[in-house]
């Protein structure tokens, strides 16, 4: 699947996020070792911390679907769902991703368009990630 397909999979559910509180909606395109891709939105919530990211969303899916293998994510967002910047996961994402993805391989791209995004591993957005290795 090539980069602006999976873009376009994002900016298509970014009007999906439940986003009451922040404006900020934010969507991603998950794509899995077998080409499927799975789409997530961030959903907030009043108490705050129950709030899932689009990032972990897609990631939710893909895991209950049960894959356990994959190869990038997209990452769009912007206040009140309009594109104007790179939108890159917090911490928390960026630590479910080095659970289910080699840090080496794995694609995280940004993108503001289908033709304006930067593309990075996973091990450059999170150089030093604790994984499931370090706990055998």
């Amino acid at each position: 699947m090539d980069r602006q397909t999976l873009i376009q999979a994002a900016i298509k559910v970014l009007p999906d996020s439940y986003v009451p509180y922040s404006h900020f909606h934010v969507a991603a395109a998950l794509l899995c070792k077998d080409k499927s891709v799975y789409t997530g939105i961030n959903i907030e919530n009043a108490a705050y911390s129950p709030t899932i990211c689009a990032e972990r969303s897609a990631f939710v899916r893909a895991v209950n679907d049960g894959h356990r293998e994959f190869e990038a994510i997209v990452i769009c967002g912007g206040k009140e769902g309009v594109l104007s910047d790179y939108c890159p996961p917090c911490g928390v994402c960026r630590q479910v991703m080095r659970e289910f993805c080699n840090p080496e391989t794995f694609r995280v791209i940004l993108a503001k368009s289908v033709e304006e995004y930067q593309e990075f591993t996973l091990k450059e957005l999170l150089p030093l990630g604790f994984g499931p290795e370090n706990l055998g």
